[in-house]
């Protein structure tokens, strides 16, 4: 492999300035939303007693979980000793951090009252996985930002890999921490399933690689750099690999359920009767999330045309955000088992009556929250691309494949 020279996004002003432009003013709206929310109370959201995390922590938990699998790339070449995914590590660490961020933020902001976050970093509950998830998060950033300094100071890159091990573990933790709010929480029917935490580690990889994809595909066809179709060719089978896997585990994950009893009717609600969260799983999380991008990914065809792959990868965002939005929210409209083998004929709080799945509406404003994290998680990554050298020069094959046949 030849030497990697890293400069900066080279994109000219006009598009430069006018993509931030774009970007910061959908952040603004986001953060109108917010204000809105917070003023009128969350009575103008779709959320309710019962349905208490709504769109906002569906962006949120998917821009978490991507932040994790982005640095899969980055872990690849330094703990797996794949040389051409090396000259890719910086803009993964990079969308690693700005991905995170991204989700926290708007997991704050849909706290009802943010200035609550700060009872939550100060009294800890270590039974509950929200507080170890705190450690996680924080930790995360902090180890992710000293492996970016190892890579990109020449004096620290003999730690690189030695830190690059330590982001891998704690990625996995941090993943694993996130899938176990739904594993431990055996209120909810949907939830309370161990195979929770590994099917949020392998959404990781598809989603967080998924990112990376389409921003380094944007950032180097903007700038007119070299990007090698051998490399390209390598992330997109990764990329099918990752959504076969989560193809695997979704299977596992009902086909388990299905196996006992007392899931029954909620394998029914989801599958077969459950409204928008049946067609969002069968359409939005199997069609468009799986099957059709690894028709794309593995066709002789399509999978050698870059429209074709940055459709793919649109794709399995989007599956990402409907599998989410089915976990979460289809998890929590479905009536919990207050007194099991009776039926709640009356509650003041509404739950369950007559075994009535609750109804949930996305609000405008929610959405608007959401979509604020993604703009401001790219608009991040921009700027740092543009102020430091996170690219390399050239991708092309005979720079990254050290048999490329010139």
């Amino acid at each position: 492999m030849k030497k990697i020279h890293y400069r900066e996004w080279g994109i000219d002003s006009p598009r430069y300035w006018g993509l931030l432009a774009v970007l910061a003013a959908i952040v603004a709206i986001g953060g109108f939303a917010t204000l809105f929310m917070e003023h009128e109370g969350h009575w103008v959201t779709g959320m309710t007693n019962q349905i208490v995390w709504g769109t906002p922590h569906v962006f949120a938990i998917f821009l978490i979980v991507a932040a994790s699998g982005a640095l899969n790339v980055a872990s690849i070449g330094s703990v797996f000793g794949q040389k051409m995914y090396k000259p890719l590590a910086r803009l993964s660490g990079l969308m690693a951090i700005t991905l995170l961020v991204g989700g926290l933020i708007v997991l704050v902001l849909d706290l009802g009252q943010p200035s609550r976050l700060i009872v939550a970093m100060t009294t800890y509950n270590f039974k509950s996985i929200f507080a170890w998830n705190i450690y996680l998060y924080v930790g995360f950033i902090a180890i992710v930002a000293v492996y970016l300094f190892t890579m990109m100071e020449r004096k620290a890159n003999d730690y690189s890999k030695g830190v690059g091990v330590l982001a891998f573990v704690w990625r996995l933790a941090l993943t694993t921490g996130t899938g176990s709010i739904f594993g431990f929480l055996v209120a909810r029917q949907g939830y309370d399933a161990a195979i929770m935490a590994p099917m949020f580690i392998i959404m990781s990889f598809a989603y967080g690689l998924a990112l990376y994809l389409l921003v380094l595909m944007f950032t180097f066809n903007t700038d007119s750099r070299p990007l090698g179709d051998k490399l390209i060719r390598r992330l997109k089978n990764l990329l099918g690999v990752f959504v076969a896997a989560i193809f695997y585990f979704t299977v596992v994950y009902h086909l388990t359920n299905l196996y006992g009893t007392e899931n029954h009717a909620y394998e029914a609600f989801i599958l077969r009767d459950g409204g928008v969260y049946t067609w969002t799983f069968w359409i939005g999380w199997v069609l468009l999330g799986m099957i059709a991008p690894m028709g794309i990914l593995f066709h002789p065809a399509l999978g050698m045309q870059r429209g074709a792959i940055t459709i793919a990868a649109l794709l399995v965002v989007l599956g990402g955000l409907s599998a989410i939005y089915v976990i979460v929210i289809g998890g929590q409209a479905f009536p919990m088992s207050m007194f099991p083998g009776y039926t709640v004929v009356e509650s003041g709080y509404y739950d369950g009556v007559n075994g009535m799945a609750r109804h949930y509406s996305p609000s405008l404003p929610e959405f608007l929250l959401g979509l604020g994290g993604f703009a401001l998680a790219l608009l991040v990554t921009f700027i740092g691309v543009r102020i430091m050298q996170f690219l390399p020069s050239s991708l092309s094959d005979d720079v990254t494949d050290p048999h490329h046949a010139s």
